[in-house]
């Protein structure tokens, strides 16, 4: 099943695919890889929470924002190759999370984003990863999830 068929069969609508909020690019594709920039949970152009994990924000919150970063990225994604059926494989994915001391949860943080990649990519999104916990992030959001995928030739 293409990816585009899984999105369809899990119900799931990309958003509109967000601005650069600064001096860089969205996305940039070199050779086979596509680069996407570090994405924040977003939603009609508005950051949709701030505050850390471990403090205001739980861990299932916050994999659900690390979650909808994944579908901006995927939204970027589509829009540059027409299709998502473009992609070979997730190649790469880094996960910031803004932290309350001692919060050691960042991998099920993170694992919001990691579980979109599988459900519609398949085996193809299994991707190496860090996940690794910050004092502050960009805009005081809790999550910020950038990516790497290769795309077919």
């Amino acid at each position: 099943m293409s990816a585009e068929e899984r999105l369809r069969e899990l119900d799931v609508v990309l958003p509109e695919p967000p601005a650069s909020a600064g001096l860089y690019a969205p996305l940039v594709q070199t050779g086979a890889l596509l680069f996407v920039s570090g994405q924040v949970p977003m939603r009609d152009g508005q950051i949709l929470r701030h505050g850390r994990c471990g403090e205001s924000i739980t861990i299932e919150e916050g994999a659900a924002l690390a979650r909808q970063c994944a579908l901006q990225a995927l939204a970027l994604v589509r829009q540059h190759l027409g299709s998502l059926d473009g992609v070979a494989r997730a190649v790469r994915l880094g996960g910031y999370v803004a932290s309350a001391p001692m919060f050691t949860e960042h991998p099920k943080v993170i694992n919001g984003a990691s579980q979109l990649l599988l459900d519609v990519f398949g085996e193809a999104g299994r991707h190496a990863r860090i996940a690794i916990g910050v004092a502050e992030l960009p805009f005081g959001v809790p999550v910020e999830v950038e990516f790497v995928f290769e795309v077919r030739a």
